[in-house]
């Protein structure tokens, strides 16, 4: 399979074409994560904001890439060293990833995570999405380990799963060859290490465009742009109160990217909202997040 770097076709200009064509083209969007790495959690603010200004264009499908040896080798490491890393990605990034879960509760099994993920999935894509932001919420920010069934169980509910079929399906076959397609893919892909994003347009065989790590911004907007041989703009951001209401529990960080904000701008506005009690402060280890206190 060949893939486009970066830098190619940086002055291709697209052709004139409606809304209609626009349609017959979409840009599928693949993101390979392992829900236990603490860059795919930092990329979280950068795909809302994706999503937000320019989602009319592509879908996005989430893919378990699950880097189980890579995790098994880091886990024979002091957890010291585990801590360490998780900490530095946070004091880079400003997303918060406390790496004392190490130290205090580690994570037993990365595959349990992983096929919880896919579980979850068979109620629906969206189901998934909602789940897996809830585990990794569980073990960056509450120091929880997401191996323990219980505390799988528990974040399918809060995501507003049918539990029962969560649990049947958490032990199910069509929950592990799901997973299995997942590595199947990111084989194929040459995926060689989270977050990697690759983009598809589908009028082209040979349009993927891969990106592995992490980047500002403005280069996932460049590698969309270039797809859609476009240059669309972007759309109007939602109130404040729309987007919290929408996502439920946000990062001062995501708030900040989104909005175009600097963390104390972000802190300052989503203040507003906690005197009309529409939002509380969450304090975590680093920064904050808020939580939504209205019904769904």
């Amino acid at each position: 399979m060949s893939w486009k770097s970066l830098s190619s076709n940086n002055d291709t200009q697209g052709t004139a074409s409606g809304f209609f064509n626009l349609l017959k083209r979409p840009i599928e969007i693949y993101v390979f994560i392992d829900p236990l790495c603490p860059e795919c959690w930092s990329l979280e603010p950068f795909l809302k904001k994706l999503t937000i200004e320019y989602g009319r264009f592509f879908t996005i499908r989430p893919i378990i890439s699950g880097k189980l040896t890579s995790f098994q080798q880091n886990k024979v490491k002091k957890p010291e060293n585990l801590k360490k890393a998780w900490d530095s990605t946070t004091s880079r990034t400003g997303m918060c990833c406390d790496g004392d879960v190490w130290i205090e509760n580690p994570v037993s099994s990365p595959f349990a995570a992983s096929l919880a993920v896919k579980a979850a999935e068979l109620q629906g894509k969206k189901a998934g999405m909602r789940f897996l932001r809830k585990i990794q919420e569980y073990v960056f920010l509450e120091k929880q380990n997401i191996s323990d069934e219980d505390v799988l169980i528990e974040c399918a509910s809060k995501s507003r799963l049918d539990v029962d079929e969560f649990k049947k399906d958490l032990h199910s076959d069509a929950a592990r060859n799901a997973l299995n397609c997942d590595l199947k893919l990111t084989h194929e892909m040459e995926v060689e290490s989270t977050p990697t994003i690759v983009l598809f347009n589908e009028s082209e065989e040979d349009a993927g465009l891969k990106i592995t790590g992490m980047y500002s911004y403005d280069v996932y907007v460049k590698v969309l742009k270039e797809m859609l041989q476009k240059d669309p703009t972007p759309a109007i951001k939602p109130a404040l109160e729309d987007f919290l209401h929408y996502y439920r529990f946000v990062a001062n960080k995501e708030v900040a990217v989104v909005y175009d904000w600097t963390e104390q701008q972000a802190k300052k506005e989503m203040k507003k909202l906690v005197l009309k009690q529409k939002a509380r402060e969450i304090p975590v280890k680093h920064g904050a997040f808020w939580e939504y206190l209205g019904t769904y």
